[in-house]
Order: C-alpha cells, then sequence, then structure tokens
C-alpha cells in the first residue's frame, strides 16, 4: 500500500537524515511522486523544472525509455556479480569505450562506487606509483583553494579546507598542501605570473608530493568558479618538470558539461589519473571510473605489493554498467555540443540581468552551467520556496546560485529557469 504525503513526512521528519543538514532544525522536504524528462513531479500535484539535473548527472532527463530499457534487459541476466576473478560484457563494453573516449593515453579502468571513491582510488594508486618507485617520502597532495572532491577522508583531506566544508574535521585529517585558487577566468587575457603561487609550492614540496589534484577548468561544489585552459596548460607542465602525478577529477565536469566532452580537453592535457562519475550513468544509478595510464599501472602491479589494493564489493555493477553503456551511446550519438552551446548562450542571456543588482556580487556562465554569485550566503528557507512557486527546482549553497540542467531542456523551460532566478534574486 502506497504512503500518503503526510506518511512520508512523518517517517522522514523522524528517521532520515538528508546531506548537509540537521536532525533537529531540517526545512521540510519536498516528496517527489515521479519525474519525467526535465521534470520533478511532487506528491502535492505541483511540477517543477529542474535545474540541478539531480546534481549534475540526469544529463538526458528522467524516466528516458532507452536507458529504462538497457537497465530492464540487463536485469533478466543479472543485476550483479562479484568482480573479483570474473568478468563479464557490460564491464569490459564501458571500459572500451571510457578508453576511447578520454584523453589519449588512459589505458586502465578500475570501477568503484561514486565519486569520492573514485577520487579515494586515484589517490591511493598515487601514493602506491610512489611506494612502488622505491620513494615512500612522495604521499602527499597538493590541491588547490576552493576545490572540492568528495566527502570521504581522504577526498575531505584535498578539499578547500574552509570552503569545502570540511574545516570540523581538519585535524584528523591528513595534512596536505593547497596553492591559490587559479585567478585567471575562463577567457581572461593569461599571465604567467597565475602560475606563481603553485609553482613556489611545487618547488618547495614537490620531494613529498605523489601528486596534485584539481577539477579541470571548473571548480564545482567549493565555489563554482571557471579558470584558463592555459593554468591547467601550465599545471601539467610542471608535474612533468618536477616529477609528480596529475589526478583530473572530472566527476562533475565529464561527459560534455564544460562544452568539451572532458574538461581537460579545453587544455589539450592527458592527466595520469582521471576521475569520472556523476553523468557517466546518465544519474541511473551509482557508478564512477578511475582511469590511468599504462606507465601507473604498470609501475604499481611491479611494486612490493603486486597489485592494486582495493576492491569494492559492488566493483563494476552490471546493471550500472549496461546503463553506462547507453547512457554514452546516446550521448555521442545526440547533437550534443550543439545544444551546450545553445545552454550556455541562453544562460548567458538570461541570467544577464541579475548583474545589476546590488545583491550579486558575480554572474559567470560556461557550457551548461550558469552561476549567480550572491554577496551574501542564501537563507536556503526562504529561498528554496521562492524557487519552488516559480516551478523550477535549483538548490543553492553558500553564496552560488546556479544551474546545471539536463541537456535536453527545451528553450522555453530553459528560459523559465532563468526568469525565476532574475525574479527571486531581485532585491
Amino acid at each position: 500500500m502506497s504512503l500518503s504525503e503526510d506518511q512520508i513526512l512523518n517517517i522522514d521528519n523522524r528517521h532520515i537524515w538528508h546531506p548537509y543538514s540537521s536532525v533537529n532544525t531540517a526545512m521540510q522536504p519536498y516528496v517527489v511522486d515521479s519525474c519525467n524528462g526535465v521534470n520533478i513531479n511532487l506528491k502535492n500535484g505541483r511540477s517543477l523544472i529542474d535545474g540541478m539535473a539531480s546534481w549534475w548527472s540526469m544529463i538526458h532527463g528522467y524516466n528516458h525509455p532507452e536507458l529504462n530499457l538497457a537497465l530492464t534487459t540487463q536485469l533478466s541476466d543479472m543485476a550483479h556479480v562479484m568482480f573479483g576473478g570474473l568478468t563479464h560484457e557490460p564491464a569490459a563494453q564501458l571500459a572500451k569505450t571510457l578508453v576511447e573516449i578520454t584523453p589519449q593515453g588512459l589505458e586502465h579502468v578500475f570501477f568503484s562506487d561514486s565519486g569520492s571513491v573514485a577520487v579515494e582510488v586515484a589517490m591511493k594508486m598515487a601514493v602506491q606509483f610512489w611506494h612502488a618507485r622505491k620513494q615512500p617520502q612522495k604521499n602527499r597532495f597538493i590541491s588547490l583553494r576552493s576545490g572540492y572532491h568528495g566527502d570521504t577522508f581522504g577526498a575531505m583531506s584535498v578539499c578547500d579546507p574552509v570552503t569545502g566544508m570540511h574545516q570540523l574535521f581538519s585535524e584528523v585529517l591528513t595534512q596536505q598542501h593547497f596553492t591559490e585558487a587559479p585567478q585567471c577566468g575562463f577567457n581572461e587575457p593569461w599571465n604567467e605570473g597565475y602560475l606563481s603561487d603553485i609553482t613556489q609550492k611545487i618547488e618547495q614540496y614537490h620531494s613529498t608530493l605523489a601528486a596534485v589534484i584539481l577539477e579541470p577548468i571548473v571548480q564545482g561544489a567549493g565555489g563554482m568558479r571557471f579558470y584558463s585552459p592555459h593554468y591547467l596548460r601550465g599545471v601539467k607542465v610542471l608535474c612533468e618538470k618536477y616529477n609528480l602525478l596529475l589526478i583530473a577529477d572530472e566527476i562533475a565536469t565529464g561527459f560534455g558539461r564544460t562544452g568539451k566532452l572532458f574538461a581537460c580537453e579545453h587544455a589539450e592535457i592527458t592527466p595520469d589519473i582521471l576521475c569520472l562519475g556523476k553523468a557517466l550513468t546518465g544519474g541511473y544509478m551509482t557508478l564512477a571510473a578511475t582511469l590511468c595510464t599504462q606507465a601507473v599501472a604498470e609501475a604499481i602491479c611491479e611494486g612490493d605489493a603486486g597489485c592494486f589494493m582495493h576492491g569494492p564489493t559492488f566493483m563494476a555493477n552490471p546493471l550500472a554498467c549496461a546503463v553506462a553503456n547507453k547512457s554514452i551511446e546516446l550521448l555521442l550519438n545526440s547533437d550534443w555540443p550543439n545544444a551546450i552551446d545553445n545552454i550556455q548562450q541562453q544562460l548567458t542571456d538570461g541570467l544577464a540581468p541579475c548583474a545589476s543588482f546590488n545583491t550579486v556580487q558575480d554572474v559567470r556562465c560556461l557550457g551548461g552551467i550558469g552561476v549567480v554569485e550572491m554577496k551574501e550566503p542564501v537563507n536556503m528557507a526562504e529561498i528554496t520556496p521562492a524557487f519552488v512557486e516559480e516551478g523550477v527546482w535549483v538548490r543553492p549553497f553558500g553564496t552560488r546560485v546556479y544551474i546545471m540542467p539536463p541537456y535536453v531542456i527545451n528553450n522555453s523551460d530553459l528560459a523559465t529557469l532563468t526568469s525565476a532566478f532574475v525574479k527571486v534574486l531581485k532585491p
């Protein structure tokens, strides 16, 4: 028997702990009844245009018939099987595709459960690489301020200690090194001085550094900042000069979000290790992948351990791999570059009026991402219902109110989203 809206909320209020929330003062959530296309349909009958793509992952929209079919077809064969000592077609197909479409030189794919775990895997790869190279002292990382890489312990240690939301754990996290956030906007004139801080830090600490870890081009939950491809290219050169690995966290940026299939393509570089997640399955199931070069994989496996020391229970889950294969197929067979260009243009035009508000610090757009940076943190208890009243769903954080919609959104729905921003944020 299905539960009523009141029954669901009663259970939720009594027992469920939502992300980044308090059980004592949590805002009452909205009860979802179904989702279709770009719409979240609430139990109370209201329909909301999703401006978040379910935290940046549902790129093809909800309830897509081909993705649904991929899942149900795979389900008739097997929902899951352990990956230790066994393999299967969906994983093989997905690994082959990822190697083909990611920057050249990434040859090995390690599947895991979530983006945060993909980062943990990448960090472990880097540490084990240097241990195998008889340089165990190279076990620290340098990360960018305003960066965010996940909520597990290793990932937390390389998030910005302030904007990364993990200040509380600073005393128990491994102490890493941080360089200033890139100061160069995506399309701003380049100056080599923008690399001075990270150059100085790498020169100072390179003997104990395993890798630089960063989000290429777009810093996500740590600040929603866009930076120059010249910076990313310069960091790659520094890593080669000082014998460091480069880890690119493309969990949020992968699969077309920035206007390139992968954000590293803006700088035409290949990282040593690449993390993928979120849109990998079109938002249908949790799955992540960490890719690395032949050199990294061979060094790790030639070390004392003789293997890479990680292995999730649900690694390469067949259902997740099957829907990821179909999601990537849908993306590559679509005119996604034109769709992203159109979204960028509409976001740029539609959000432009916000720049004149005295409460707004900045308005910026890149690919399928639009950000209105406020001068003060937003009041979630006030702003969320205001957006819902306008028929849209967005999830601001801190001073950032942003849109990252499904790629399949039409012009009318996108205009409704941007109009809602102008109306709600107008002082």
